[in-house]
């Protein structure tokens, strides 16, 4: 059997993370949910239990903004893929807000919604947000709209009910196809904005937990319940590999912006860093609880990631960023 040598990115960036340190976000009061880098990543954001939200200065490595004013667990963000100081959020609480970062005091925009929100995504032309809640409903929200005259557009345009569980939502990065994956191992795939039915992919053989997306626009990755990530051809929806090394359920995963590597997290206390085109094991980061959130940075190999852990002593909540060269300030 001849074996095939490892591609050189592969061999560089094994000897790259091997050498790199992890630097802890210290601010939050319990755990931490939800994780996002702005467009522009020079500012992180987490949400958390306990009912805030953190703007982070990756030049300080230190809180910029602490966002108040939900009433309930804050279960994840995202930021406006095209502005670097808005962001929005998705809280139990029922509601949706949007805010800028720039006037933390108060939520720009509170969008009420149906039910208990738990996953978000933004469009990639910054019009839309999808919110998804805890019977399955999601709620298209545009935020150039408003309510509270007639000559305005209503915020929530389009609702989708889904007789399944659905898990996480997210549009592709060219924003005409919008994704959900289920509790039946499956990814539904549908056009936007017309939400005429693509394709049913059947995934996995059990629960399809996340779903990320190569920045290059050639590949999507999926993890599941089944302790496996596959990667997908964006064009054909064709399994490329699938990756089997963590033991229990993937519950995040995120790629590079190079789209060279993929980072999954899952109930095992380590951070799988994967070659995507092969598969081939770059680097394990040792982690001391399981992975809520994992995110790399938009423009260098930073990942920050969050643990299912919280120390109401220190403030530490298990917020870290891995990939900081030795001795960098």
């Amino acid at each position: 059997m001849v074996t095939r040598p490892l591609p050189a990115v592969v061999t560089k960036y094994k000897t790259v993370f091997g050498s790199a340190e992890t630097r802890e976000l210290r601010g939050h009061g319990d755990k931490v949910n939800g994780i996002g880098w702005n467009c522009e990543g020079r500012r992180a954001a987490s949400s958390s239990a306990d009912k805030s939200v953190r703007v982070w200065s990756l030049e300080r490595m230190s809180s910029a903004a602490e966002l108040r004013g939900h009433q309930g667990v804050v279960q994840q963000l995202v930021w406006d893929p095209t502005h670097p100081d808005k962001l929005a959020t998705a809280s139990v609480d029922r509601t949706v807000r949007v805010w800028d970062v720039r006037a933390p005091r108060a939520a720009a925009q509170s969008i009420s919604t149906k039910g208990e929100n738990l996953n978000i995504s933004w469009s990639p032309d910054g019009h839309h947000i999808a919110v998804g809640n805890k019977d399955d409903l999601i709620s298209f929200i545009d935020v150039r709209g408003g309510t509270g005259a007639d000559d305005k557009k209503p915020f929530i345009w389009h609702t989708m009910p889904n007789e399944t569980e659905i898990n996480e939502i997210s549009w592709n990065y060219a924003g005409d196809l919008f994704f959900l994956t289920t509790g039946e191992g499956t990814v539904r795939i549908v056009e936007f904005p017309s939400f005429k039915h693509v394709y049913n992919l059947a995934a996995h053989t059990a629960n399809t937990f996340c779903i990320d997306f190569d920045p290059r626009g050639r590949f999507f990755a999926t993890g599941s319940n089944d302790a496996t990530v596959t990667v997908w051809e964006m064009d054909t929806f064709a399994s490329v590999q699938t990756m089997e090394r963590l033991d229990n359920q993937i519950r995040t995963i995120s790629f590079s912006h190079d789209g060279e590597f993929i980072a999954s997290g899952s109930e095992d206390k380590c951070i799988d860093i994967a070659h995507a085109e092969t598969g081939e094991l770059v680097y394990s980061v040792k982690t001391t609880a399981a992975l809520n959130a994992v995110a790399w940075h938009p423009n260098k190999h930073l990942l920050l990631y969050a643990t299912d852990e919280s120390n109401h002593n220190t403030r530490s909540s298990g917020l870290q960023i891995f990939g900081f060269s030795r001795g960098s300030g």
